[in-house]
């Protein structure tokens, strides 16, 4: 990083993504100042399964703010908080030279995001990371990114399913315009899925998509990765 653009965390959960980050901030001696975006919310069904067996204490309540900027605490000067839904906050700053994604579990939501941070980008030296890229539950993250492969190039590859891209050109109207996934037919985004599976072989994960090609295949429809169904 060269401290020419923020850092956003699109979809943090209590903050461990934000952390990482920060610290790594810290330890570069980067100035650069960190958004992180979430609801900031967990029901009692997520807490036993992911926050108390990591030695967070039961607490009444969805909300998760308080933990958050608890934890979060020793990088409290270089990170600004954004609760509530990510389509509704946007972003407002200026350039992002970071961009770590972990939201996109909707098509819609994916889409709205590309919408509102891709603009800020930096050509030749933004990254954009793609925390699901390779999970078969997202299958549409790799067929935005295809679509988009004339603003973007894969650089890296981070077991077990994170891949970071490079923003090559300024994002602009035609480029969000092919990424929006939502207004392709399952024909479309199969075809670029299949496109990204052969891309992939460079680094070392095309064989990986292939589970989220016959996903795709499965639930042709379907737009929530939770509602996916997973394939014979």
């Amino acid at each position: 990083m060269e401290d020419i653009g923020d850092v956003v965390d699109l979809g943090c959960f209590v903050g461990g993504s934000t952390a990482r980050l920060a610290a790594g901030l810290a330890a570069g001696k980067r100035r650069a100042h960190l958004h992180a975006y979430d609801r900031f919310g967990c029901d009692e069904a997520l807490k036993a399964r992911l926050l108390y067996p990591a030695g967070i204490a039961p607490f009444e309540g969805t909300d998760t703010l308080p933990l958050v900027r608890k934890l979060l605490a020793p990088w409290q000067d270089r990170i600004t908080l954004h609760p509530g839904q990510i389509q509704d906050t946007g972003w407002s700053g200026g350039p992002i030279e970071l961009l770590f994604m972990d939201a996109s579990k909707k098509v819609p939501l994916m889409d709205r995001m590309a919408q509102q941070f891709f603009p800020a980008l930096i050509p030749g030296k933004s990254l954009v990371i793609q925390q699901d890229y390779l999970h078969w539950r997202t299958p549409w993250v790799p067929v935005q990114m295809e679509a988009m492969a004339d603003w973007f190039t894969p650089v890296a590859f981070a077991p077990k399913d994170t891949v970071v891209f490079l923003n090559t050109r300024q994002i602009d109207e035609a480029a969000l315009e092919a990424g929006q996934v939502a207004r392709m037919t399952p024909n479309a985004r199969l075809s670029a899925l299949r496109r990204a599976r052969k891309a992939g072989d460079s680094l070392g994960y095309g064989k990986r998509l292939a589970q989220s090609v016959q996903a795709m295949k499965a639930n042709p429809d379907c737009e929530v990765a939770f509602k996916m169904q997973s394939p014979a």
